[in-house]
């Protein structure tokens, strides 16, 4: 292959800790048919060798903190490499580690250089085997039962342990671990002929799932192990990986809207998304097995029992308006039922789970009724490529919230929150846009290149989709494109931010399309994407969100998973830095009633159960997750099932008490039932999730509540009103109906700065915004 830079059609991500509902493995419908188990040992391509060669070019050249690939960086690698395959250390030795690191340490770096990935394929494929061994030594102590009357522990964390000293002290740590899958069955009360059934089928699918990794997940590892050590957010993605990220950034794909699950060797339907032609064709229903998949009218029908559920969803996605038919047997009739053929005309579909959503909360006191808009955004989403093409329908988070907007004004809301929690980010332009639909115009973002050439984005559009009183409801999940906005609203002084502490990611990714990188002449490869840090971005006060994220104006308790999660839990986290301002002016100073929410919000919460109960859980929440070593006893763990059973109890109670909801509830299923997610019935799971998305949410209505307050406050005091509404209150609802309008039918995307470069720059350039982790 002659390696060549070539200008590029890239994206910038500002994408923080998200993942599509849809991220499931597909590629080109003309790929080789997929086999149940693939043959080891496995085998790297040249195509992965040459993508490896392509991406250490580039990660060595134009990534934000450019690192050679040499013997030091192979030595991180090498450790990152283990941390992804045996984090616990549960399957290798010391004796194991010990022959790695003489074989490999210190050589991945001329692995990539010279084309020659065996040293990490051998990795891969020791591993599958060990896991395989492990699990086989699991199903044979299965046969003689344990002694639960010793007490003798578990260790439940072995992130930070040495791995096992030999094959006697991994037999040991093995047994300990079957053991305690043998107590959680049966302490929730299933006999042992039950258990033995059940973890033996546990182990042996397990088996099935390792012998069905292929060559593209051994690379896959490895890459994301090198990419991952030049920074937490560059990533690699195969062929695979990439479709599913377009997938999750632009929330439509082209198939037949139904969501796949593996159960044991069957795809399942678990999902049928509104509007597709799944759930159009009236015949295809939650918990059907899918048995076969057949190409157009006539195609042959493929069996596709034991397959991986990616080569599944490969067969089934396809270009819009072709035919595919699946043979199905229906939920209700078991796995030897009926086979039926159901036939689809494939088509566009939008994946609205992920969209921005919207709803009223009404409050009442003091015999005043207020109606507080909630807009709820679980990512920046944007169709970029609808967008170039000139689809009026394009999906744009954007886009989607303005709308809302529309209609919450219409519905006479008095207040507005944002709900960015767990919103991982997304598209840098969006969290831009978005900004821009509540201020009037000015700067947004300031975004810094590796030569430390800082240029200053902003929105240029004048006027406001929304003008009133604003709330920014945030926790450790907003990263990111979120964290953009976030700190813009506070930056200007437009809203009151409320939460706990954000992520804390300030770096800008860009998405890379390596095909662009082969010969004119070869066609046929794919080599994925890669997923780069080229830039990081700072408030327009000029700090960071780097490292530290955005600081709610108004906290709320946490529950402590900023020491395993966020920013500054990755040991290779760029530092905390800061520029000059950019050129703006606040448009409100939220200080002069922040005291008083402040006072109000405590005084509430100290008087609230649902608050006190939340507190409650969450600390129970903190002394369960605190725990690293648990008993194998009997009689211990089940004083301790018994304790836990009665603090639930009274969780329950007081629920019932809150929330009015009389409903019985089972209290055997609210405690441990020792069963994977796949081995409950999929009624059961999506009623438990369906029950959890329902379930009363005290931070929201807390965060309205503060809203509540803060409209009563600028209510009473016109003067306040000039100090904490945007611009002094001046900007009337026809300038922000009018944004509303304008926001709806967005410009064409602006080109990143630096985004057109000449072939001989010798340099990727993206074409167009956007924001990534």
């Amino acid at each position: 292959m002659t390696f060549r830079f070539r200008p590029l059609l890239a994206l910038l991500f500002a994408v923080g800790v998200s993942a599509s509902a849809f991220a499931q493995s597909a590629a080109d419908l003309g790929a080789t048919t997929p086999r149940k188990y693939s043959q080891l040992p496995l085998q790297p391509t040249n195509d992965e060798a040459d993508a490896a060669l392509i991406s250490a070019h580039l990660l060595t050249r134009f990534h934000y903190d450019a690192q050679p690939l040499d013997d030091a960086m192979s030595e991180k690698i090498y450790s990152m490499y283990f941390k992804l395959l045996d984090g616990e250390k549960v399957f290798f030795t010391q004796q194991d580690m010990a022959n790695f690191s003489s074989k490999y340490k210190d050589k991945f770096d001329d692995a990539i250089w010279n084309k020659d990935l065996s040293g990490p394929f051998d990795i891969f494929n020791q591993y599958i085997l060990r896991v395989i061994d492990r699990m086989n030594y699991a199903r044979g102590l299965l046969k003689q039962g344990f002694d639960f009357t010793t007490n003798d522990t578990y260790t439940i964390d072995r992130k930070k342990a040495d791995w096992p000293k030999d094959k006697t002290e991994l037999d040991k740590l093995w047994r300990e671990r079957t053991m305690n899958d043998w107590l959680r069955l049966k302490l929730a009360g299933k006999t042992d002929d039950d258990i033995r059934k059940t973890l033996d089928k546990r182990y042996s699918n397990y088996i099935d799932r390792m012998k069905q990794l292929d060559s593209q997940d051994a690379f896959q590892t490895f890459m994301t192990a090198y990419t991952n050590c030049t920074d937490p957010h560059t990533d690699y993605m195969g062929p695979r990986a990439a479709e599913n990220f377009d997938i999750s950034m632009k929330l439509s794909l082209e198939g037949i809207g139904a969501v796949l699950q593996q159960r044991d060797d069957y795809t399942v339907i678990r999902e049928l998304v509104p509007g597709s032609p799944a759930i159009k064709s009236g015949k295809l229903h939650v918990g059907d097995y899918v048995l076969g998949v057949g190409q157009g009218d006539a195609g042959s029908i493929q069996d596709v029992v034991g397959w991986r559920i990616d080569d599944v969803v490969n067969l089934i996605r396809g270009k819009k308006d072709t035919t595919v038919r699946l043979e199905i047997v229906p939920g209700d009739q078991g796995t030897d039922g009926k086979h039926e053929m159901v036939s689809l005309v494939r088509k566009k579909v939008t994946i609205e789970e992920q969209s921005a959503k919207k709803k009223v909360i009404q409050i009442t006191e003091g015999g005043v009724t207020r109606k507080i808009g909630v807009i709820e955004l679980p990512m920046f989403y944007s169709d970029f490529g609808a967008r170039s093409e000139g689809d009026k329908d394009f999906k744009s988070a954007t886009r989607d919230v303005a709308k809302l907007l529309g209609e919450l004004k219409a519905e006479g809301v008095q207040g507005v929150v944002v709900d960015l929690r767990n919103n991982g980010g997304g598209s840098l332009y969006e969290a831009n846009e978005l900004t821009g639909l509540f201020i009037d115009k000015g700067p947004t973002v300031q975004v810094r290149k590796a030569n430390g050439q800082v240029e200053v984005q902003g929105d240029d559009d004048p006027g406001m989709a929304w003008s009133g009183p604003l709330a920014v409801l945030v926790n450790r999940g907003t990263a990111s494109a979120s964290e953009i906005f976030s700190a813009a609203i506070q930056d200007y002084g437009r809203g009151v931010i409320i939460g706990t502490p954000t992520f804390g990611k300030g770096t800008v990714q860009t998405l890379i399309d390596l095909n662009r990188f082969a010969s004119d002449s070869d066609t046929k490869s794919d080599y994925g994407a890669l997923k780069m840090t080229i830039q990081e971005f700072f408030r327009i006060n000029g700090g960071s969100t780097q490292l530290r994220g955005v600081t709610p104006d108004i906290q709320y308790p946490n529950n402590d998973d900023d020491k395993d999660y966020g920013e500054s839990t990755y040991d290779n986290a760029l530092p905390w830095t800061q520029i000059a301002p950019a050129d703006y002016k606040p448009v409100a100073d939220m200080k002069a009633y922040l005291p008083q929410l402040e006072q109000l919000h405590d005084a509430r919460v100290a008087k609230s159960p649902a608050w006190q109960l939340m507190l409650d859980e969450l600390n129970q929440y903190k002394k369960l997750a605190d725990r690293t070593t648990i008993s194998l006893n009997y009689d211990q763990r089940e004083a301790e099932r018994k304790q836990l059973d009665a603090v639930q109890a009274e969780f329950r109670t007081r629920h019932k008490a809150i929330d009015g909801n009389t409903t019985d509830i089972d209290d055997e299923s609210q405690l441990d039932d020792g069963l994977n997610p796949s081995e409950r019935s999929l009624k059961s799971e999506i009623q438990e999730q369906e029950e959890a998305k329902n379930a009363p949410d005290p931070e929201l209505q807390e965060t309205a509540h503060v809203l509540f307050d803060a409209v009563g406050l600028i209510d009473a005091n016109p003067k306040l009103a000039m100090e904490v509404l945007p611009y002094g209150g001046k900007q009337g609802d026809t300038a922000s109906v009018a944004s509303t309008n304008a926001a709806v039918s967005l410009p064409t995307p602006m080109a990143e700065p630096g985004a057109s470069s000449s072939p001989a720059q010798q340099q990727p350039a993206p074409a167009s915004s956007s924001g990534g982790k």
